[in-house]
């Protein structure tokens, strides 16, 4: 299982909160710092990939095209992988990249969870646009797409993307 999204939405927090783990998987508050897939053993035979962030804007060309080679590869070719996390920031809702994402990869068949993560920096009525929002979008894009509120800090969500993620990894491969 793989999780992905744009530069410093919140991946590798998300990682660590869902294992319950403070520093499993390195944070930065710096924007791409993931270079590389990351894997993380949760249990035997199955781990959790953290992959590059997408869409940083302030690393040289050459390097954004090998991060992006390395993703779609990895993403379309690996038949190991159950399904696809992808951590988009609240606030500010699916960008152009993650709607290309979701198709892009929703063209596999497998299943998709979407975290909207720093839920924790929006007020209770703009979490709720921002959900419904998603809902109305994914239902457009892939309707077999799941979403849900989520906050490293606060936990809001964590339990329930505990579920999700333990539920993708009992799929066969």
């Amino acid at each position: 299982m793989a999780f992905v999204g744009r530069s410093n939405a919140g991946k590798s927090s998300a990682i660590n909160a869902i294992c319950g783990r403070r520093k499993l998987a390195f944070v930065s508050r710096t924007p791409g710092r993931t270079q590389m897939i990351n894997f993380f053993s949760v249990e035997d035979n199955t781990r959790l990939v953290d992959l590059p962030g997408y869409g940083y804007a302030r690393v040289p060309a050459d390097i954004r095209n090998r991060w992006e080679h390395l993703l779609g590869f990895y993403l379309l070719s690996r038949a190991a992988l159950r399904a696809l996390v992808i951590i988009v920031d609240a606030r500010h809702g699916l960008t152009p990249l993650d709607r290309q994402m979701l198709r892009w990869f929703g063209e596999t068949g497998k299943p998709v969870h979407i975290l909207l993560t720093k839920a924790d920096k929006l007020g209770r009525q703009q979490q709720v646009l921002q959900l419904k929002t998603a809902h109305r979008e994914l239902a457009e894009i892939l309707p077999g797409a799941t979403d849900q509120l989520f906050s490293s800090v606060t936990g809001e969500g964590v339990e329930q993307a505990r579920a999700v993620v333990a539920e993708f990894l009992k799929r066969p491969e």
